[in-house]
């Protein structure tokens, strides 16, 4: 921490302890620079031990132009950083610091423990304790970045207002998303009064409200409950196409899960143009509609409908529920519609959810404002790294690997342009 003095004076300072805050401050360090990281939260890794939870993610396995490929609109920038930073060189960097990975049955790479606190705690070890010829580099928790004084960074701290000036800068303080860990996007404004052009920030990897909610009945007996083994289908108004099989679940509100996350850019934006975003959901993505149809029209005899259709296709819970839900009693009768429905059933969303209960956020720091080494062009000295860029991928280490590899950019942009 620093003492009672309001001033400070370093080579550089790195503002975010996440992912991205964290790597630069290690190349920049390993380059043997006075690097000084503050964060507003009590700890570093907040949101990266939090999303490490139920197992750490760390990238992705598959072949480097499908990898980047994940990133969509925003590939083409992505790209040179992915190259020199990606997913063989995370797996690469984690184990120099004797952390094991393997590759998941879905080319998901995780560390051999599953945990992400281990690789955290090497990882501040070694930015405090160096090899020979790096620089240790200062923390400083509880530090909130509020903006500039002249060319001084100023923080409010537990011990009053600190001003920083620093030879350069790194800004990695995240997108809006869980703000309660830290990233709350109250940096949008800073940057735009330095005439940093910033494109809105939006929530991805989100879930969904359907229109008009969800009847009473379906409400307090299926939200909260999985749809598995089923596909989304889905076409925007501009022809962008999405179809993979999964699951997600009913939430009280709508839909979310990880089938839902990976089209959720494509429904955000459909709803920004439309005002709301129909998919198709195939509730039998094991059958062809062929199939279905002919299970459908079997006489049932004295059977009820829902006893033929868990007889004949394994229909009932919350699959069946959902059919019930949306579907006319007209069209459950009439078995060509029914089957129809069963494998391209309409299901209409109205909103994103709130962007803070998003896994991550869209919008950001534009590229065109950002030279090669992510240095702001109308700032110099000033970087950018992490989830505070205009980019979004899924989920599945896409989001991780591109914050480790800005980070690398960023921290390299530094050190060139302070050789220079």
């Amino acid at each position: 921490m620093t003492d009672s003095s309001s001033f400070l004076p370093v080579d550089v300072a790195v503002i975010g302890g996440g992912p991205a805050g964290l790597m630069a401050a290690e190349v920049m360090g390993r380059a043997g620079l006075n690097v000084h990281l503050f964060d507003a939260m009590p700890s570093v890794g907040r949101k990266f031990l939090l999303a490490g939870k139920g197992g750490m993610n760390l990238t992705h396995a598959e072949a480097l132009p499908a990898f980047v490929g994940r990133y969509g609109a925003q590939a083409d920038h992505l790209r040179p950083l992915l190259e020199t930073f990606g997913p063989r060189a995370v797996r690469d960097w984690a184990t120099g610091l004797g952390i094991s990975t393997f590759v998941g049955s879905s080319q998901r790479v995780f560390p051999t423990d599953m945990k992400a606190a281990p690789l955290l705690r090497a990882w501040l070890h070694r930015l405090r304790h160096p090899e020979a010829g790096g620089t240790p580099v200062g923390f400083h928790m509880r530090h909130r970045w509020t903006g500039w004084d002249g060319t001084a960074l100023v923080f409010d701290t537990p011990q009053g207002p600190l001003r920083v000036q620093s030879r350069a800068a790194v800004l990695a303080l995240g997108g809006a998303s869980w703000a309660r860990l830290g990233s709350d996007g109250a940096w949008v404004p800073r940057l735009q009064a330095e005439g940093v052009d910033v494109a809105p920030l939006q929530p991805s990897n989100c879930g969904f409200d359907v229109a008009g909610g969800w009847s009473p009945f379906f409400l307090e007996r299926f939200a909260g409950q999985p749809f598995k083994s089923v596909a989304v289908r889905f076409t925007d108004s501009l022809g962008n196409g999405f179809q993979r099989k999964g699951e997600f679940v009913a939430t009280a509100t709508g839909v979310e899960g990880s089938l839902i996350y990976a089209v959720s850019g494509l429904l955000r934006d459909q709803i920004a143009r439309e005002g709301r975003a129909t998919f198709e959901l195939d509730l039998l993505p094991d059958r062809t509609a062929e199939q279905v149809l002919a299970q459908v029209a079997h006489p049932r005899g004295s059977r009820s409908l829902s006893s033929h259709l868990k007889s004949r296709l394994g229909l009932e819970g919350i699959k069946m529920a959902i059919v019930n839900e949306l579907l006319s009693k007209d069209a459950m009768h009439e078995p060509a519609r029914l089957a129809a429905a069963l494998k391209a059933l309409p299901i209409t969303l109205a909103a994103a959810r709130p962007i803070d209960e998003a896994i991550s956020s869209a919008g950001g720091v534009r590229w065109e404002g950002l030279d090669d080494g992510l240095m702001v062009r109308s700032r110099p000295g000033l970087f950018c790294a992490g989830e505070m860029l205009d980019w979004e991928a899924p989920t599945g280490g896409y989001l991780l690997t591109a914050c480790l590899a800005s980070g690398v950019a960023a921290g390299e942009g530094v050190r060139r342009w302070l050789a220079t």
